[in-house]
């Protein structure tokens, strides 16, 4: 299958960091991009391209129509974004990092936001979940269908099984 997607290299990280920080990608945007490519079922990226064009409009209150034009705004609005906030911050940071914070770095995020994450894990099912469902059974998942399908909880109604 050929790709069409470009590779940015090492740049790709700071390019994602400051398009998501920035919400340039979003569908107020964009527009809702996986529902539009869902509506058009292209048979070609030409086609999805000349679709895309025609038919998206950003997802806000008064839709805009997305044009090649608009894109290359969003474009030069990311590259004002990181010239002008993203490489300064990443610039201090860097020079300030030592290695204690590399080191509580990595407990934090082993021992503390694990626990975190876990507490909230629960209380969402225990306390949210459970009780609003309580014809749903809820059990933690084995660890194998979490590492493979990101599956926490399998939810139990019946014979019928879905997984959170």
């Amino acid at each position: 299958m050929e790709k069409y997607s470009m590779e940015f290299g090492k740049k790709e990280h700071v390019l994602n960091y400051a398009c998501q920080l920035y919400q340039l990608s979003r569908p107020t945007k964009v527009g809702a991009v996986m529902a539009l490519i869902r509506e058009c079922q292209p048979s070609s990226y030409e086609e999805w391209k000349e679709w895309y064009f025609a038919n998206a409009y950003t997802a806000t209150k008064t839709p805009v129509k997305l044009s090649l034009e608009s894109l290359t705004e969003l474009g030069e609005r990311l590259f004002d974004k990181i010239q002008t906030f993203v490489i300064p911050d990443r610039q201090e940071a860097f020079s300030q990092l030592t290695l204690q914070d590399c080191i509580d770095y990595i407990y934090n995020l082993t021992i503390n936001r694990t626990y975190d994450g876990y507490m909230r894990e629960k209380s969402v099912v225990n306390d949210g979940l459970a009780k609003t469902f309580p014809d749903v059974l809820f059990e933690e998942s084995d660890p194998e269908l979490d590492h493979a399908g990101d599956i926490d909880y399998v939810a139990k109604v019946g014979t019928y099984q879905f997984g959170i």
